[in-house]
């Protein structure tokens, strides 16, 4: 799951809505140096990607993307994921989705001044490009995807794999709509410990 997944599986907290964000910012052991349900949302996000990771179908999924694009095949799905959300997102939630975007980000900027630098840069970037939003459109997830590529130590032309999310779609999207209410269920409990 990505950013858009993460936030939506933290709760209504939003300050574990937070914790969902900075857990792929924030690597290595939590020490206090964050509010409590900010590390709380940090860790369930950890405890979301190791649960995903896990699922038969998700490991089926990765093994249709062709090599290169295998080993990148967590990042593809997802972006492809989020953009399945995004674009059913009144299946799953009751309020609008730029709505529930935009009371994020404002309370991100709250929290501006313990962002690490890139999450920091991401909330700076974001509201104004509707960054979440944009996931509804299958399409950015090529753009994104060139953006990720970009990042790496060497350059990796990610964007080269959306044919294959495209030749996907159908199936990706039958899967998501199997896999997400088990991860709903799965964080539903894990919040309550």
């Amino acid at each position: 799951m990505n950013y858009l997944a993460h936030l939506y599986l933290s709760g209504h907290c939003p300050e574990r809505m937070i914790g969902g964000l900075l857990g792929d910012f924030v690597k290595g052991p939590l020490r206090g140096d964050y509010p409590p349900a900010i590390e709380a949302g940090i860790l369930l996000h950890r405890k979301i990607d190791v649960f995903t990771d896990n699922l038969p179908a998700v490991r089926t999924a990765i093994t249709r993307f062709e090599p290169p694009y295998r080993r990148f095949g967590g990042i593809l799905l997802d972006l492809c994921y989020d953009h399945f959300l995004a674009d059913n997102w009144s299946r799953y939630h009751h309020r609008p989705l730029t709505d529930f975007c935009q009371d994020f980000y404002g309370n991100l900027s709250d929290y501006a001044e313990i962002l690490p630098d890139r999450a920091k840069r991401f909330s700076e970037v974001a509201p104004r490009v509707n960054w979440l939003e944009n996931y509804a459109q299958f399409q950015n997830l090529e753009y994104m995807l060139e953006r990720i590529g970009q990042r790496f130590k060497t350059p990796i032309p990610l964007h080269q794999a959306f044919p294959e999310l495209q030749r996907d779609y159908r199936l990706l999207s039958n899967e998501f709509h199997q896999i997400f209410p088990l991860l709903i269920e799965f964080t539903e409990s894990q919040r309550l410990k």
